[in-house]
């Protein structure tokens, strides 16, 4: 193939630049000037506006007219045969290009107010006028919150420091040992140590004689002498009836005795406290004995008193007391 007109004159066979060689300028081509064609005298040159194709929609054929714009586009301009179609100028708009919000029945340029009249709808204001006094109202409450939570556990500092002092004030005024047992939910009779009983016609407590059971190794003394006495409040009898009183006691190496009392009323035999075991005169250390009496008591409330009256050998000093059926 050469450069030139080779057959029929359709745009397949036009060459643009036939007027670059010697044989295409001796068949009339010229070169491009102006807006019209260039190549071979009636060269077609067809100018289609972009976008304008459509895929899979038949074609116009040589010679025929472009199908028309659709409906809500704008229609491009055709151009003479064999001419380019004129461009704007820089700047202005293109119809090729024209943007879908310009073309009537196109996109909408803004965001339309709900109410209508075509202005724009700014921020929601209001909304967030009301979120930020939400959010104020929030902090507020949990200000006043911890607040109040502070105050409480001031409050509850207050008071309980207060209890302790009101306790601790309670305990030094009342004396610690106390001469009333009570029977246990369960049951179980009353023991307590001698130390804490009513102590009274001169007895007292010491802890010189190794060996007492109570706590501390404390024991009552003073026993000896006439008007001694110790006094035992037991609450909570559940039924009446007789029981067995043990004292537990020490001599030194001699025989004694006691008069026991049940709710003021002595019983027929004294409480006796003997040297079980004949210890060694003397020796209060190995004295320490176990001695028991049979007591009638009343449903409630007793008291048993353990006194050093006249005819008793007091001789003694007392260690623990303690019930059983």
């Amino acid at each position: 193939m050469t450069p030139g007109n080779n057959g029929a004159s359709t745009p397949e066979d036009d060459d643009p630049f036939g007027y670059l060689y010697a044989d295409g300028q001796a068949n009339g081509a010229t070169p491009p000037s102006g807006g019209g064609g260039y190549g071979y005298p009636g060269s077609v040159n067809r100018v289609r506006a972009v976008g304008e194709r459509q895929y899979g929609q038949q074609q116009p054929g040589y010679g025929q007219q472009a199908p028309t714009a659709q409906y809500g586009q704008q229609a491009a301009p055709t151009a003479p045969y064999g001419q380019v179609p004129q461009q704007g100028a820089y700047g202005q708009p293109n119809a090729h290009y024209a943007a879908p919000e310009t073309v009537p029945g196109g996109a909408p340029t803004g965001r339309q107010s709900s109410g209508g009249g075509g202005r724009g709808r700014g921020p929601n204001t209001k909304g967030l006028l009301i979120g930020a006094i939400a959010v104020v109202a929030a902090v507020v409450i949990g200000i006043g919150v911890a607040m109040m939570n502070g105050n409480g556990d001031e409050n509850k500092a207050s008071s309980g420091a207060s209890a302790s002092a009101s306790a601790a004030t309670s305990q030094s005024a009342s004396p610690s040992p106390s001469s009333t047992s009570s029977v246990s939910a369960s049951g179980e009779l009353p023991k307590t140590d001698a130390k804490a009983l009513r102590l009274e016609g001169g007895t007292t407590t010491a802890s010189e004689f190794k060996g007492a059971k109570a706590d501390g190794g404390i024991y009552v003394t003073g026993f000896n002498q006439v008007g001694a006495k110790v006094t035992w409040t037991v609450n909570g009898i559940q039924k009446a009836g007789t029981y067995r009183l043990y004292v537990r006691y020490g001599v030194p190496g001699t025989d004694a005795d006691a008069t026991l009392l049940v709710d003021g009323q002595a019983n027929s035999q004294p409480l006796s406290m003997k040297n079980f075991g004949n210890t060694p005169a003397g020796d209060w250390e190995k004295g320490w004995k176990t001695t028991w009496a049979n007591v009638t008591l009343t449903q409630g409330t007793n008291t048993i008193a353990i006194a050093c009256n006249d005819g008793n050998q007091c001789n003694a000093v007392l260690d623990q007391v303690y019930l059983t059926k």
